[in-house]
């Protein structure tokens, strides 16, 4: 395989990884949440989601791994390091930014105290807490389509 077929390889893992990643979020965003924030059983409603959750963040830490990887090996591949000094490629900084939060997210807050947090405020407060985390996840997932949109868009030749 020549440099060509490895650029080539790493686009198809790069675009796999954030259909998996960001097609849970969208799915987590969509249907779990607000079917969650409708069950009355408090108890069982904070069990499922981290019965659930915890399956999906294995999977989410996994496809952001492989999404930077692939990214930073186009990007070098490419020499297109000078794209972050041009605001026509928005879309370059907004994945770079949604990459970011959900990496820190995933790796650092959450374990380190996000998670106990959030099972905190569902204790207190159980619509709440899963209002707030609703809220957040649909400003993520807004974030993300926006970035998947510029960044299709752009690879294509499209120019905002």
């Amino acid at each position: 395989m020549n440099n060509i077929d490895y650029f080539m390889l790493a686009r198809v893992f790069h675009v796999i990884a954030v259909v998996t990643w960001i097609g849970g979020v969208a799915f987590v965003t969509t249907v779990l949440i607000p079917s969650l924030k409708n069950m009355r059983d408090e108890n069982h409603k904070l069990d499922l989601f981290e019965q659930l959750e915890g399956q999906f963040g294995v999977q989410a830490k996994v496809a952001t791994l492989v999404t930077g990887i692939s990214g930073i090996y186009m990007l070098a591949f490419m020499d297109a390091w000078d794209r972050y000094l041009h605001i026509q490629y928005w879309w370059l900084h907004l994945m770079t930014f949604i990459w970011a939060i959900f990496t820190l997210v995933l790796f650092v807050l959450e374990p380190w105290f996000l998670h106990r947090w959030f099972k905190e405020q569902t204790l207190k407060n159980s619509e709440k807490a899963f209002e707030l985390l609703h809220k957040m996840h649909i400003i993520l997932l807004s974030l993300s389509l926006l970035a998947i949109f510029g960044a299709v868009a752009g690879a294509h030749g499209f120019q905002f």
